[in-house]
């Protein structure tokens, strides 16, 4: 459930006005969903109009993820991700990555563009040239894959699954470099990584949030700093915010809990309700302002400030 800001282009800010929080009239903030019903949806965040739509034949969408440059939204479903122009009114995908077989549950994309990596119920991590639609890497993670990260050095990835394994995958030497298993055979949900790369939160069935830090540029010295229990049942989305103050953790209980990485004591902020059902994910805004919060069954959507 990407969230992006789409200028208007009749109005010019300076270079130095642009770290303001944004107006509605200076943006367009896009919020795009999808789910069970083979239906991508563009919003218009700040009114709740739907301004596009998109039908995913194939199968149903399991991850969403925008480009860095906004150009395009990747739609990870069953064993195919679709790559979108975000720009264009063409319905039909630009290009198609083929070669997981089973579900794709989650997708990023490098920094600039690149590539992209993918995690798979086939229980592999594929690593994909996005303008040349091939896999570069396959790396078996020996179980159902939940959920990858990529690290902000863009030189290694983070993933996790159902057998309650961590892997770190060094690209640079084309391996695992780091293993974690926090609890013996509870499946980690969701992995999380820190903008400046300082720390790494990983949230399992239990409800349970693991907390790693590093003073390295990268995971070679991983140090365990905090454990707590975020929910009673399955936690099943992590989502540290962009300026790394807060973390958002949603969970098959209903709700959504905010706590505070100050001190890296991550004590509760808030508790946001209202959903009748899992809520499976979250997107936080680039300022870290704004959350939006939804499930998959319902269409349920909601935005939190």
């Amino acid at each position: 459930m990407p969230v992006y800001s789409r200028k208007n282009t009749n109005h010019h800010y300076p270079q130095q006005q642009q770290q303001q929080p944004p107006t509605q009239e200076a943006h367009s903030v896009i919020l795009v969903t999808a789910g069970y019903d083979h239906t991508i949806r563009f919003w218009e965040a700040l009114s709740g109009i739907c301004s596009r739509t998109i039908q995913h034949p194939d199968s149903q969408v399991n991850r969403l993820c925008i480009s860095p440059d906004k150009r395009f939204l990747a739609a990870a479903g069953n064993q195919h991700v679709r790559l979108y122009d975000i720009n264009s009114t063409n319905p039909n995908p630009v290009v198609s990555f083929d070669g997981h077989t089973a579900n794709i549950t989650s997708v990023a994309f490098h920094i600039e563009g690149k590539w992209m990596a993918t995690g798979s119920e086939d229980g592999t991590v594929k690593i994909w040239d996005v303008r040349a639609p091939a896999i570069q890497r396959n790396y078996d993670h020996k179980g159902p894959v939940n959920d990858v990260a990529i690290h902000p050095n863009q030189g290694e990835i983070v993933s996790c699954d159902q057998n309650g394994s961590i892997k770190i995958w060094d690209l640079g030497e084309n391996c695992c470099s780091y293993e974690l298993v926090p609890e013996e055979d509870v499946p980690v949900r969701s992995v999380t990584v820190a903008s400046d790369g300082s720390m790494l939160v990983a949230g399992n069935n239990k409800g349970n949030c693991y907390v790693w830090r590093t003073s390295s540029p990268d995971f070679s010295d991983l140090r365990p700093t905090a454990t707590f229990s975020a929910h009673s049942t399955y936690l099943l989305r992590t989502l540290l915010s962009p300026d790394t103050k807060l973390l958002a953790t949603c969970s098959a209980d209903t709700t959504v809990k905010i706590w505070s990485t100050a001190d890296h004591k991550f004590e509760p902020v808030k508790t946001l309700q209202g959903h009748q059902r899992w809520v499976w994910d979250c997107a936080f805004s680039a300022d870290s302002a704004y959350l939006v919060t939804g499930l998959i069954l319902d269409l349920s959507i909601h935005l939190y400030c």
